[in-house]
């Protein structure tokens, strides 16, 4: 169960990055204009690490997310920031996951009946006769540290019409590649040890618990968001190469009065398009809290996904949303999510460009998409599925480069 330490770290350039040939073939396939007249220059030049480049749960387009392949994977894409989800386990020891109860998805938990049968809810097969589909729900909270660790990761999947525990295991887009698994799960304190080793900076998000809050009646939700933070303060990581997330405004609000140094770039994901009645990024009257409320209450960065910071303007542009505009006037700084996590944009993309899909044609228009969030939203960073498109083109404008 040792973690990544320095001695045993990857060849992973410090400051050069490796974007590969998918850049480039989403440039390929841009429209003929000034933006791919001025991307195609960049091609061939050295690429450097940035932090407008940021790994979403590493790089997880081809490897399983949040494992320690996909975490080197984005650092040598030049990712400057690499994300951990972070969950809890049975004796409250956090690890890397994007939800505390997607073990029977993302490892290959199922496959093995000694762990299998602490699931919360074990395999149950499907019944096409009855229009039943599988199920199962497995949690970090449901294995001690020792036992998490002892797990693969895999893509995240499953096939909902399995019969076994293996078949399951199946389902995944055809988009997303197999190549690389299964890959080496992560504590949190494992990935702070590589991450810093690496010499990227950490954006952890406290997953909302799926289980009672507090845990075990003790285990709070405050000391929870205590416990994620004191881990950077025991490894020695300054506060200014942390980007702490949660979705939840009070663990937000939490990091600011009690660990201000790390509030500092504290990160509200904003989820109201699910949690609060009648918003739309359209509409700033439906606003709750509004953009300057949010600054007065000492939030200084948001992070919507994608569709909600974009719409479609005239001639097929894109354009900033409503929603960015008032963040922009609040003085809000804005990262957003998830570049290259939906399917192709020649079927409108899917739910992260839903506010554009009438504008979008081919993967190419990621590229017009990372160019209105840059000149004309003023993004501080994007999580992409695989930075090196992001790397790419935050080299090619300039973006997040080392002073």
């Amino acid at each position: 169960m040792g973690g990544a330490q320095t001695a045993d770290l990857p060849p992973v350039p410090t400051e050069n990055a490796a974007v590969g040939v998918r850049p480039l073939a989403l440039l390929d396939s841009l429209e003929a204009g000034p933006l791919k007249e001025k991307l195609s220059q960049c091609v061939g030049q050295e690429m450097k690490v940035s932090d407008w480049s940021i790994g979403h749960r590493g790089a997880p387009l081809e490897f399983p997310e949040h494992s320690r392949e996909s975490y080197i994977a984005a650092a040598r894409q030049g990712a400057g920031v690499i994300e951990c989800d972070v969950a809890f386990t049975k004796d409250r020891e956090l690890v890397c996951r994007h939800a505390q109860c997607d073990l029977a998805t993302t490892t290959d938990i199922l496959t093995r009946p000694e762990l299998a049968s602490k699931c919360s809810d074990p395999f149950t097969p499907a019944d096409a006769a009855n229009g039943v589909e599988a199920t199962a729900t497995c949690c970090t909270s449901d294995l001690t540290l020792a036992e998490f660790m002892t797990l693969n990761a895999k893509m995240d999947s499953s096939d909902k019409t399995a019969t076994t525990a293996e078949a399951f295991q199946g389902g995944n887009p055809t988009w997303r590649s197999t190549l690389y698994s299964p890959g080496t799960v992560m504590s949190h304190k494992d990935y702070i040890q590589l991450i810093k080793g690496l010499g990227r900076k950490f954006t952890p998000e406290l997953k909302t618990p799926e289980v009672e809050m507090p845990y075990e009646g003790d285990y709070s939700q405050e000391a929870y968001a205590a416990q994620m933070i004191e881990d950077y303060k025991e490894a020695g990581v300054p506060a200014s190469d942390v980007y702490p997330q949660s979705f939840l405004l009070d663990d937000v609000k939490y990091w600011i009065e009690n660990y201000p140094e790390f509030g500092q770039q504290a990160v509200y994901l904003d989820d109201r398009y699910e949690t609060l009645e009648g918003f739309d990024p359209m509409k700033p009257e439906t606003f709750q809290p509004t953009m300057q409320e949010l600054a007065e209450s000492g939030v200084k960065i948001v992070a919507p996904p994608l569709w909600m910071l974009v719409t479609a303007g005239e001639n097929g542009a894109i354009v900033p949303s409503p929603y960015a505009d008032e963040a922009k006037a609040a003085g809000l700084d804005i990262i957003t999510w998830s570049l290259e996590r939906s399917g192709p944009l020649a079927g409108g993309g899917g739910w992260y460009y839903q506010s554009i899909s009438d504008v979008v044609d081919s993967d190419g228009d990621m590229l017009r998409l990372l160019d209105t969030l840059a000149n004309d939203t003023g993004v501080i960073g994007v999580f992409s599925d695989w930075p090196a498109t992001t790397t790419f083109f935050a080299n090619c404008l300039g973006l997040g480069m080392a002073e």
